[in-house]
Order: C-alpha cells, then structure tokens, then sequence
C-alpha cells in the first residue's frame, strides 16, 4: 500500500473545508430564499384575506343601506298615499261647500279599500277606518264620482260596508238638481235604475242625477250618473236607467262621510213611526 504524502493530505484537508464551507454557505442562502419565499406568501394571503374581508363588509354595508332606502321609500309611499286621501276628501269637502252648512253637518274621513267585492248580488267593501278614527255604523261612502255603500259594521280600525251595487241597498236621488225624487238602486249589470218619476214630468236623456239629501247619510247634489234610457211603468211613472259615473272596478280610495247629527235624525224617525 502506498503511503500518501503531507502535502496530499493537507491539500485535501483545505478542499474538504473549503466544501465545507461552500456547503454551509449554500444551506445559508436557501433558507434565507425559503423565509423570504414564506414571508412574501403571507403576506399575499393576508392581502387576499384582508381584501376579501373587505369586499364581504362592503357588501353587508350596502345591503344594509339598501334595506334602509327600501324603508325609507315605503315610509314615504305611505305618506303620499295618506296625503292623496286627505286631499280627495278636501276635494269632496270643498266640492260640497256651496251647499249651505254641509261643512257642519258631515265629517269626511279619508279610507282606503283594502278588500271589495264586485261580482255578487250583494257586494260588499271593507275600508281600512274605523272606530278609532270616528266611523260609525250607517255612515256613508263616497267618491267624487257618486255613492259607493253605507258603513254597515265597524271594528277598531276596519269598517264593513254594503256596496251601492248590492241588492239590498238604494238611494235618494234626483232627477237633475231641482227635478223629482225617487230611489236609486243598482239594477245587476254596469248600471243603476231611478224609479217613481212622474210620467208628466219632461225628462231628457243625458239629464244628471244626483243625491237628493232626503236622508240622514249621504249630503245633497252629489253626481251620481246621467239617465241613458226610460221606460213607463203602469201607465202612471218612468223608470229611468241611469249610467254610473264611478267605476266599481277600479276604486281604491274613498271617502267616508258621517252626519254629525245622524243619531238625533234617527231617533226622531223612530218616534215619528
């Protein structure tokens, strides 16, 4: 066996430590890469995280405003609504100021039909008013187009009522404002016939009808329809048909009207009999 040298042996003793160090250099050097490889990950999670956290309470935070507009515009819907009542009452009111003292002697109150009945033989409605806000049983309903019903049961805040197109109700109206009396009851279709006017009477087609105010419900001289055919009756009175001005179909408010001095009215009725 052949014996090395000092020389050799130093000689591989400087490479085998200078590898050494290459290598522990090298080690150095990766984790370095590797800690910085991580730190920049995280950070770019934490980005991604931190983003997506902020389009997720940016969303919550405009779902939450829009539930706040969507509230907002129903809060202001419904004051609309209530205003558009209160100024077709006023319109009413102010429709039957030249009638003296009308304004004393009834009480408008602004309603909403919130379920109504067209189709039966006795239709009814039910109006989103009632004995909290003054209705009584017997007052009537009306639009600035004609009759509508008469207030026939009432809850603390709904009231129950006969439609104009129900069987069971009629009405005094007039032919024209200084023309005869008769009842006005609806006749099962579109419109409404006018009874017991004297045959000798001229009537023309096309003449107005209104409320006669022969009653403790309903104020006089409210339009309720024009006369579009007559027909003799027993020799002696014309039963006239009568075109309706209001279109049952499509009502959605009312007014409802209460005669302050109705109880009084009634009650001197009654012992009258």
């Amino acid at each position: 066996m052949q014996k090395r040298s000092p020389i050799s042996a130093i000689v591989t003793a400087v490479v085998f430590l200078a590898l050494e160090s290459a290598a522990l250099a090298v080690l150095h050097y990766n984790n370095e890469l590797q800690r910085s490889w991580i730190s920049g990950a995280g950070h770019s999670a934490m980005a991604v995280l931190w983003g997506g956290g902020e389009k997720v309470r940016n969303y919550f935070g405009l779902a939450a405003r829009n539930d706040s507009l969507a509230a907002e515009n129903a809060r202001l819907a419904e004051k609309v609504r209530k205003l558009e009542d209160r100024l077709e009452a006023a319109e009413i009111q102010v429709g039957f100021g030249n009638v003296h003292g009308v304004s004393e002697r009834y009480r408008f109150t602004p309603a909403s039909i919130i379920k109504a009945s067209n189709n039966r033989q006795h239709n009814y409605i039910i109006l989103d008013k009632g004995a909290a806000d003054g209705i009584l049983v017997g007052a009537g309903i009306v639009t600035e187009k004609g009759v509508v019903g008469i207030v026939e049961n009432v809850s603390e805040h709904y009231c129950y009522g006969i439609s104009f197109r129900n069987y069971n109700m009629n009405v005094s109206a007039r032919l024209g404002k200084e023309g005869p009396v008769g009842p006005l009851s609806w006749n099962g279709y579109r419109n409404a016939t006018l009874e017991e006017i004297p045959h000798h009477l001229v009537t023309e087609l096309g003449d107005t009808v209104y409320t006669s105010g022969f009653s403790a419900i309903f104020p006089k001289d409210i339009p309720i329809g024009v006369t579009v055919k007559s027909r003799l009756k027993d020799g002696a009175t014309y039963n006239l048909e009568v075109r309706l001005f209001e279109d049952f179909s499509s009502l959605k408010y009312v007014t409802v009207v209460s005669n302050v001095d109705h109880d009084e009215i009634e009650e001197l009725e009654k012992e009258g009999i």
